[in-house]
């Protein structure tokens, strides 16, 4: 089912917040956000899973929540560098939390079934309702329901208690910490729906029209046969009816049962990554002529094809323009917010990309609801680990029990999404040379299989030699990790393995940043290995400084809470290296920048050869009035065809630009303040400028929001971006000036940030220090409409103000 628009009244019951099911529901089937007003505390609580615990003295938090990235006790930081998992999460911290809940459920609906959906709970969270022990899940990453029928108090109050306990070393990279992503209170009659029981498949495209096979589960769970009439109706994006097909049968009694059905639609438009139309498909169940439940799923139409030709996308081909993303929402920290995933998938399409892979674990509904409506291919990751652990406390103390559930729960709860195209049973699994890892990966992809035949099984495979030949072979698509300069013995690896195994389609599942030319050059050469995905799109929180300081980690990773190998920083802004992959990937593309004339960081004297996440330690910056006349080196990242470099107008040469150059050029200029330009020929005409020019002193400070219309739904965001610039309006990218923010109106401040990797600031107080001359203000509505103004003021600066409209 999907939730969105599905908003109902909080009430307050006493000195209790309380949600409420009221006569608006008559036939009480009905999904309804539990995010508001949850009772919060870290650390231990004795006995807080029983109803008559005092909870008064806890903090009130909405959901997503994440407490790793507030600041710890006494401390205006939420990073230590005693943390536990030290480099792996950015040196933040984990430990135990509980929340606790009250609502209510109007006896009038009695005999109904209710449930609680968690989409996502970081991690070993066990729950409790009225004190009863209703259910627990392991994994940190998989959407779970618990059925609440038989503890609930119908017109009554019920107490919802949640323990999560994040304690050890458990991931490598930052998880979070708590309820990250959305809670639902669902109500439904004995006959419904199952969940996750709709699958909508498309076996049959033409150009003229189109077969929809539907297969729906229904659930009778009376004690007598229920003669049931299934409507499913398929309506475009205006709405409008475009299919039906009805069906009536009679349900056994305490079973479930599949109907399958089809529906032909003829003009049909297709889902593609440039228009990515989308159909939704509403199932309304009838019981005696009363609907009994009704659940709306959103498709697409698209065929997949995977050969020793390449991927074809609606039968062109198409090589994926791919990057890694872990799932963190950089100042939000885990908090999915449904407007943070679609501004992730937003800039990621602006920078270029075309594909995901979500590593390495299941991404957020929200991610992928935003993948669908704006094109954005995906490859839907399991597991980090299975039976053998990377970490003493990781999924692996987990897994022999739970894989088969947590499968489930990812392919089912995700096979309705046109823009996932594989799943992938791991990462860089231990020991994969083993028979029993081997068999192990067959096991999954066989199950796999039995959820959904429809796309093919992957895996991220590192050390890419013959001995991992038997674990390639339980895979229908074979995932290299670091084909480009990786660790394998053959420099060429792509070459080797086709000749060897002539049937292998590849593609690079993890390409290391500074070997982006040849990743991109050998996907282009090679029409069986059909794309590559950078480590990483986005930058995100851990593995602290693993694109600068590199392998191997050591006491000077700290105070590097940030990867810094994401060509996205976590404010949202292009890095060097997502510029030069705009010359990789597109036409008459042109950039600037110069070659730090120190190391922007302390360097490390012994990061791995091997170690290629970093970048060139360039900057887009003309601001060096120390180094009068002294050489800079200036690096231009081009596709077009020749580039001519001006100092104030005047030129210092022209050089081609190609594949040959690596679609790069340097120029040694000594500096001059002023204004430097590069202009980009092709043709022998001009088709693109790029400039770096010489700020004077920092005068103000500029705000720009991506958006100033807001839900006030307490959940929708608007990113500030707040500039110091000079008096002419150029970006002063050296001022680093700390900046104060005030919030007035119907919103509050949910996360600050800068991007710099090595800052320890707070991403909860209303301040920040700008980097590169900038910093971001992440606002969020309340569930009141109004006006929301945010002003930014710094010491000698003239001050920003922003109005937002909540609505």
């Amino acid at each position: 089912m999907t939730h969105n628009n599905l908003r109902f009244l909080l009430l307050l019951v006493g000195v209790l917040f309380a949600i409420v099911l009221t006569a608006q529901q008559p036939n009480g089937f009905k999904s309804i956000l539990l995010d508001e007003n949850w009772r919060f505390h870290q650390g231990g609580a004795i006995a807080a899973e029983k109803p008559e615990f005092d909870d008064s003295n806890w903090r009130t938090v909405s959901i997503p929540h994440d407490w790793s990235i507030e600041d710890l006790p006494n401390a205006q930081s939420p990073f230590h560098q005693n943390a536990i998992s030290q480099v792996n999460t950015g040196f933040a911290t984990g430990g135990t939390g509980w929340y606790r809940n009250t609502f209510s459920v109007p006896i009038a609906l009695k005999g109904k079934q209710v449930s609680l959906t968690f989409e996502g709970v970081y991690m070993n969270s066990t729950i409790w309702l009225n004190g009863y022990l209703v259910g627990s899940n392991k994994y940190g990453y998989t959407e779970f329901t618990i059925d609440l029928s038989n503890r609930i108090n119908f017109g009554s109050n019920n107490i919802l208690v949640v323990k999560v306990a994040n304690e050890g070393e458990n991931s490598r990279w930052y998880s979070g910490s708590g309820i990250y992503r959305h809670v639902w209170l669902n109500i439904r009659n004995p006959i419904h729906f199952k969940h996750w029981g709709t699958f909508i498949t498309t076996p049959n495209i033409n150009e003229q029209f189109c077969k929809t096979t539907i297969s729906t589960n229904l659930v009778n769970e009376y004690n007598s046969n229920a003669n049931i009439k299934l409507v499913s109706i398929v309506i475009d994006k205006n709405r409008n009816e475009v299919g039906r097909a009805i069906h009536s049968d009679s349900l056994l009694p305490g079973a479930s049962m599949p109907i399958q059905q089809n529906i032909v639609l003829n003009k049909y438009k297709k889902w593609s990554i440039d228009s990515p139309y989308l159909y939704r498909l509403i199932s309304k169940l009838y019981f005696e002529n009363m609907l009994v439940d009704s659940v709306e799923t959103v498709f697409g139409i698209r065929s997949l094809k995977f050969s020793s030709e390449g991927f074809f996308l609606n039968h062109q081909s198409l090589k994926l323009k791919g990057g890694c993303l872990h799932h963190d929402n950089g100042p939000l920290g885990a908090k999915a917010y449904d407007r943070a995933e679609v501004r992730k998938v937003e800039l990621l399409k602006l920078a270029g990309f075309n594909a995901v892979r979500t590593s390495h674990n299941p991404p957020s509904i929200a991610f992928l609801n935003a993948c669908d409506s704006l094109g954005m291919l995906v490859i839907d990751e399991a597991f980090d680990c299975w039976a053998d652990g990377k970490n003493d406390f990781d999924y692996h103390l987990y897994f022999q029990k739970n894989w088969q559930r947590d499968i489930e729960a990812m392919v089912l709860r995700d096979r309705n999404h046109p823009s996932i195209i594989m799943w992938s049973n791991g990462n860089e699994i231990p020991n994969k040379q083993k028979e029993s890892v081997i068999g192990v990966s067959s096991m999954i992809n066989q199950f796999i299989k039995t959820l959904d035949t429809t796309r093919p099984t992957t895996s991220g495979v590192n050390e890419l030699l013959p001995s991992t030949d038997g674990f390639f072979n339980t895979l229908d698509i074979s995932g290299y990790n670091y084909a480009a300069g990786g660790d394998h013995l053959n420099s060429d690896v792509y070459a080797a393995d086709h000749a060897r195994v002539p049937s292998r389609l590849m593609y690079e599942s993890e390409a290391y940043p500074l070997e982006a030319f040849d990743s991109w050059m050998k996907v282009k050469k090679y029409p069986f290995v059909f794309g590559a995905f950078v480590w990483t799109a986005f930058d995100y929180i851990g593995e602290g400084g693993i694109g600068w300081h590199g392998y191997w980690p050591d006491k000077f990773s700290y105070p590097f809470t940030l990867a810094y190998c994401g060509d996205i920083d976590i404010c949202g802004n292009k890095r060097p290296s997502s510029f030069y992959r705009d010359a990789l990937w597109k036409e008459n593309q042109l950039s600037v920048f110069v070659t730090a004339p120190s190391p922007s960081f302390r360097q490390n004297p012994k990061r791995e050869d091997w170690s290629k996440w970093h970048w060139y330690d360039v900057l887009a910056d003309w601001n060096w009035s120390e180094l009068q006349n002294k050489e800079l080196n200036v690096v231009v990242y081009s596709s077009c065809e020749e580039v001519e470099l001006f100092l104030n107008g005047k030129s210092l040469g022209k050089k081609n630009t190609n594949q040959s150059t690596k679609f790069m050029q340097n120029w040694v200029v000594p500096y001059s303040n002023g204004k430097l330009t590069a202009i980009g020929y092709s043709n022998h005409k001009q088709i693109n400028t790029s400039s770096l020019t010489t700020a004077s002193s920092a005068y103000k400070i500029e705000a720009t929001a991506d958006k100033n219309e807001l839900k006030a739904n307490g959940q929708d965001l608007s990113y500030i971006t707040l500039s110091i610039k000079d008096k002419q309006g150029n970006l002063h990218p050296k001022a680093k000036n700390l900046l104060k923010f005030k919030l007035i109106g119907e919103g509050e401040i949910v996360g600050v940030g800068n991007g710099n990797p090595t800052s320890l600031e707070s991403y909860q107080k209303f301040q920040r220090t700008a980097w590169q001359g900038k910093c971001l203000v992440i606002v969020k509505s309340t569930q009141k409409p109004g006006k929301i103004i945010l002003e930014a003021t710094s010491n000698g600066l003239v001050s920003a103000r922003t109005i937002l409209f909540s609505k």
